[in-house]
């Protein structure tokens, strides 16, 4: 499956991708991928305008034949209403409870990054400690230390490698 961001404006290339049999989920609300557009990272279905716009393109990509639309830092009270007016899955990214499906996106559930949106719940903070273990490994490499003999493997027999390596370069003519 594809997951494009925007509705209406898609409208058409939903459509033809799903008659190609390609399944397409949609993405309304805030659109990562054009969140400048809307003025940075910010909860959508605020404003009447909004709220039309959030259900215009829920309904155009289920016109589309979409499987399922995500709706993405919406209100709540938008997210319910779009549930109910749409008769394909709605899938909630910090859009409250009444969607039929939660996600979460996992480098926030496992605190990766030093922030995370405001709608993310943080399930453990492995930041630091992924960014310990790269400092480990790049000091270790640096020092000869990685790898170790139990970390790669040779030839026990090195006149039988010495003897296989010279054939090797004269068949290669090297």
């Amino acid at each position: 499956a594809v997951k494009i961001e925007g509705g209406a404006d898609h409208e058409k290339l939903v459509r033809k991708l799903v008659r190609m049999g390609i399944p397409v989920m949609g993405h309304t609300g805030l659109t990562p991928q054009r969140y400048l557009r809307l003025g940075g990272y910010r909860i959508t279905g605020e404003t009447e305008e909004e709220i039309e716009e959030i259900l215009r393109d829920a309904k155009a990509l289920e016109r589309a034949g979409a499987f399922a639309v995500v709706l993405e830092f919406v209100l709540a009270d938008v997210a319910k209403l779009v549930t109910e007016e749409v008769s394909i899955p709605t899938i909630g990214i910090g859009a409250g409870p009444y969607v039929d499906g939660q996600v979460l996106v996992w480098h926030d559930l496992l605190g990766i990054y030093e922030s995370s949106p405001p709608f993310a719940k943080r399930y453990a903070e492995l930041g630091r400690i992924i960014l310990d273990a790269l400092s480990q490994y790049n000091r270790e490499v640096k020092a000869g230390e990685f790898p170790s003999s139990e970390h790669y493997w040779e030839y026990q027999d090195k006149e039988d490698f010495e003897r296989k390596a010279k054939n090797a370069l004269r068949r290669l003519d090297l």
